[in-house]
């Protein structure tokens, strides 16, 4: 039995959250390059990948403390690129015990089961300033379903200093990688939308 159900009243807005946690999964978390470009590295400690999802009508958000990132991209030549990602499933938090201790189980992530959340990119297109459309799979949970991530890209310093900003904002729900089975598949309680933001720091990446 679920231990959330034996208490009288619903969980906190926090330890629902949990549930919002897996659909994070689909954002920029951990990049495998292909070789197709440069190579891009991950700025780990400024870097972030967050959820904002809602539990009876109030946003919670949460975040995963453990991704990698890798990045094999030219921006003047966005087709040949290749990115995949990868996130810890065990490491979303929520910043209480109690909540952090229920992400894992079965019901939300099964990390036991399914350690990493994944995606791989398939099709990059520019879209000017900056702007590109990155398609490909992402994989939750083992559930697979095809996605369009929309990324932001912005530089600032020179030559060997240059650093890359990726950001991102786009929406999954969670009921399509089984995120919160059972009596939790209830949107009522649990909106079955969950946006996903990211903010990648990457050095090694061309100008713009």
């Amino acid at each position: 039995m679920n231990p959330l159900l034996s208490r009288p009243f619903l969980p906190s807005p926090r330890t629902l959250c949990g549930v919002f946690l897996g659909l994070s999964l689909g954002l920029p978390g951990g990049v495998h390059a292909q070789a197709a470009g440069p190579s891009a590295k991950l700025d780990a400690s400024k870097s972030e990948v967050l959820f904002v999802s809602k539990q009876m009508g109030v946003p919670v958000e949460g975040r995963f403390r453990k991704f990698d990132a890798q990045v094999s991209f030219d921006p003047k030549k966005p087709a040949a690129g290749k990115i995949s990602l990868s996130i810890e499933t065990a490491s979303a938090t929520l910043g209480t015990p109690e909540a952090d201790g229920e992400m894992p189980k079965k019901t939300w992530f099964n990390a036991s089961a399914f350690p990493q959340a994944t995606f791989q990119s398939s099709v990059i297109k520019a879209l000017g300033s900056g702007r590109y459309d990155i398609g490909g799979k992402l994989s939750i949970k083992g559930s697979h379903q095809d996605v369009v991530v929309p990324v932001t890209l912005s530089q600032s310093g020179a030559g060997a200093n240059l650093i890359t900003t990726a950001t991102g904002t786009f929406s999954i729900k969670r009921l399509d990688f089984k995120i919160g089975d059972g009596e939790w598949a209830d949107t009522s309680m649990v909106a079955n939308d969950v946006q996903i933001k990211f903010k990648l720091s990457l050095s090694g990446m061309p100008a713009l």
